[in-house]
């Protein structure tokens, strides 16, 4: 389990741009390596800058497979739904993502069994009963430490074995939410965070050098074989210890 690999950049534009270089990088060698890229997608600041900057970058965009790391269990017109906001921008009007490419929840089944069926549909694209290898998960965080729809003292913080989980109690709304758990998220082969903002400087500085105690949610994101990486601006770092991470 390799410490993350912190980048510290100088403004929110340059986070973006790494951030969509990186996505890049690893899908086309994954593409090259295994025919294909699987990849999990967040919201939040996350998709405002991969729907910025990805639709023009040159990749084999019909070998990539698209999943969620977690999505609010809303209909696909509601404005809270990540997917759509991703459609609109790679799927729609000459996006150069297959639409059967990028997979959601479905919204209109009882959030147990939306959880279900999302779990079989990546059970499915992987093959087997094993557990799933993402080549890349995009993971967010909130001011909370919590990442995907894991939050702090939250019981599915404690599952071993699922792979994706309903949450009907998320602590921010909607209170409806499916989510991948630790032991996928950890068995990805790279996870990424983006951070941006002096908002975030704390909770940065907690999730990357706590001091003990029970990590925050966004903490126990490491990879068991794979790499960890923060791209974070200099905002976002400013509390870090400057010596340890540039």
């Amino acid at each position: 389990m390799a410490a993350p690999t912190v980048i510290i950049l100088e403004s929110e534009t340059a986070v973006s741009t790494k951030l969509c270089d990186l996505v890049i990088e690893k899908a086309n060698s994954a593409i090259e390596r295994d025919g294909r890229f699987t990849l999990g997608l967040s919201g939040g600041s996350m998709a405002k800058f991969l729907c910025n900057g990805l639709p023009s970058r040159k990749t084999a965009w019909s070998k990539w497979q698209v999943f969620f790391c977690d999505e609010r269990h809303v209909p696909y017109l509601d404005p809270e739904c990540t997917y759509t906001i991703y459609k609109s921008k790679l799927v729609d009007n000459g996006g150069p993502l297959p639409s059967e490419n990028l997979h959601p929840i479905n919204p209109e089944l009882p959030v147990e069994d939306a959880a279900k069926a999302y779990k079989e549909e990546i059970h499915a694209m992987f093959g087997g009963d094993n557990l799933p290898r993402f080549h890349l998960l995009l993971l967010g965080m909130g001011p909370d430490g919590h990442t995907c729809s894991l939050f702090p003292g939250h019981p599915l913080l404690q599952l071993s074995s699922e792979i994706i989980a309903p949450i009907s109690d998320s602590p921010k709304p909607p209170p409806k939410r499916v989510t991948m758990t630790f032991p996928m998220i950890n068995n990805c082969e790279c996870a990424i965070f983006a951070s941006c903002g002096g908002g975030k400087a704390e909770i940065v500085k907690k999730v990357l050098e706590s001091d003990g105690g029970e990590p925050l949610p966004a903490a126990r994101v490491r990879p068991t074989q794979g790499e960890l990486i923060w791209i974070l601006d200099k905002a976002a770092a400013s509390q870090l210890k400057a010596q340890s991470h540039i």
